[in-house]
Order: structure tokens, then C-alpha cells, then sequence
């Protein structure tokens, strides 16, 4: 616990001294999000592919683990204004496509180094899909900003979700982006690193909802060992707490209309509400996307 604390007390520091998160705005998707620290203030659009491998909602993963693969599509105006769509198939299952994402925001400027974003995301699923945790939230309004300190970049992001069930988020994190003096091939490419640490609170009312809307994912674990672990320690998912610390480093190989990323993400939920179960667990990502302007 000592760990976690001055884990926490690294992010929060840095997160409220600067008041702000890095902006995004290259891509809006909850199942991955490229990490380049570029901004693009001239109108663009930008397409992209992602496999995962698993599925995490703010720190929190379903009871089956979910490979899955996305692409995404995001449209940005000169003026700030961004429209964006997604598309998610979970390996494994029946639907062509499991889920669809759509949704829209503003990015905006208030110096050259504090910036953010303000977005509305809409979250579809299909009748067969696969039952992943997200799946118990159907709305997202999403709240960004960024404070750019040189040494690094500091972020705060609030988030609100609604439909299914409502939930409050405060997510904060820390992260250094690094690009490569040296080119790998030519003179146009470069390599780039953005090592982030975060940490994320807030209340878990998806979770009770996804487990009481699919009560037999929970019955892959031994019953006993749940009951008593509930027996032992009540939980109170509408109540603001800490939910998951993580570690990222994502190594991405940059050309200038394109990039292709591979990352590594080391999760630690905390608080984490009975049945689920959830552990400490190493996530891996591939994202290629590719900007038109």
C-alpha cells in the first residue's frame, strides 16, 4: 500500500500543479488511443486499426478475458471541432461487429501550454454481443485538459457516464514524450516514446449493473470464495474511490502521414467490487493509423 500512495501522491502532485491533461485529438476510441503528444490544427481526417488484448473500461476488466480488434475514423476541422466513429469486433464471437462508438467535441487552446478537449461519446452494442463490462454504460461526456511543463506532461480528465447506470470519473496521469534524434530508414521517419503512469477514481456503478445483468459470467468462480469475500468486505459501488493505477509505454515508429504503435500497459485495480475478481495485468496493444490533410 505504501507503493500505491506514493504512487498516487507523484500524479495527483503533478496533475493539480499543472491543472491540466495532454489533449486528444487524433482519436476518441475507449479501446485504444494512439499515444502521439501531435496536434493538428489544420482540418484532417485520420483512419486507424487496433487489436488489443483485452477489454478495460476504467480499470476494470469482465470475468472472460476479450481479444478484440477496432478501427477508427475521426475527422478534425480547422476550427476545433471534431466528429469520430468506431468499430469493435471481439475474437471469438458471433457478430461481425460487437460494438459501435460514435460521438463528437472541441478541442481548444487557452495558451501554448494548456489545452484540452470537451466531447460527447455514444455507445451502441449488438444484441449478440459479446458481454464485455463496458457494455453496462451507454453514454460518456468526457472533459480534458493539458498542461504542457517540458519536463513532461500533466493530465486531468472528468468523466461522466449515463444510461444504464451513472458514474463519475477522475482519471490523472503524468507522461514524458520522447522522439528519436535518428531516423531508422530515411530522413522522414523517427521513432517516439510516452511512458505515463495514472491513476483513476471514481464510483463503479457499471460493475454492479454488468453483474447483475449477467449473473452467470459470475459463476466461473467458486461460489463459496465469492460469498465470502462479499461476506467479509461490503461494497458500496456508489461510492468515490480509487479504481486502477497504471504503468504504459507505448513505442511507436512515426512517418509523417502515418504511424504504427505497439504498447505495453501494467494494471493495478484496487477497490475492486466482489465477484469480479479482478488482478493485477499486463496489457498489449497494436494501432496503425493514417492521417489525410
Amino acid at each position: 500500500m505504501k507503493y500505491y500512495f506514493v504512487l498516487l501522491l507523484l500524479i495527483i502532485g503533478s496533475a493539480v500543479n499543472a491543472a491540466a491533461l495532454r489533449p486528444l485529438y487524433k482519436s476518441r476510441s475507449s479501446y485504444a488511443i494512439a499515444d502521439t503528444d501531435t496536434v493538428f490544427r489544420k482540418q484532417s481526417i485520420s483512419v486507424g486499426a487496433n487489436y488489443g488484448s483485452d477489454v478495460q473500461f476504467f480499470g476494470r476488466t469482465g470475468p472472460i478475458k476479450y481479444p478484440f480488434i477496432s478501427t477508427d475514423f475521426v475527422y478534425n476541422a480547422k476550427s476545433g471541432f471534431f466528429v469520430y466513429g468506431s468499430a469493435v469486433k471481439v475474437l471469438g464471437y458471433d457478430p461481425l461487429v460487437d460494438e459501435f462508438d460514435v460521438g463528437t467535441g472541441f478541442f481548444y487552446k487557452y495558451t501554448k501550454k494548456i489545452s484540452g478537449t470537451i466531447s460527447y461519446s455514444r455507445f451502441l452494442f449488438a444484441k449478440a454481443a459479446a458481454d464485455v463490462i463496458k457494455s453496462a454504460s451507454s453514454n460518456d461526456i468526457n472533459f480534458k485538459n493539458s498542461f504542457d511543463w517540458k519536463i513532461a506532461k500533466s493530465s486531468i480528465t472528468a468523466d461522466y457516464l449515463f444510461g444504464k447506470s451513472s458514474d463519475f470519473f477522475l482519471t490523472f496521469s503524468t507522461s514524458k514524450y520522447i522522439e528519436t534524434s535518428w531516423s531508422v530508414f530515411d530522413d522522414k521517419d523517427y521513432l517516439s516514446f510516452n511512458p505515463t503512469v495514472s491513476a483513476i477514481f471514481g464510483t463503479q456503478n457499471f460493475v454492479q449493473k454488468f453483474s447483475t445483468d449477467h449473473p452467470n459470467k459470475f459463476a466461473l468462480y467458486d461460489v463459496s470464495e465469492s460469498l465470502e469475500g462479499l461476506a467479509q468486505q461490503p461494497y458500496n459501488n456508489g461510492r468515490f474511490n480509487a479504481l486502477n493505477y497504471s504503468i504504459k509505454l507505448p513505442i511507436a515508429y512515426n512517418r509523417p502521414h502515418y504511424t504504427f504503435e505497439a504498447a505495453w500497459k501494467y494494471s493495478i485495480p484496487v477497490n475492486v467490487e466482489g465477484a469480479l475478481k479482478n488482478r493485477h495485468e499486463v496489457f498489449f496493444n497494436l494501432t496503425f493509423y493514417y492521417l489525410f490533410f
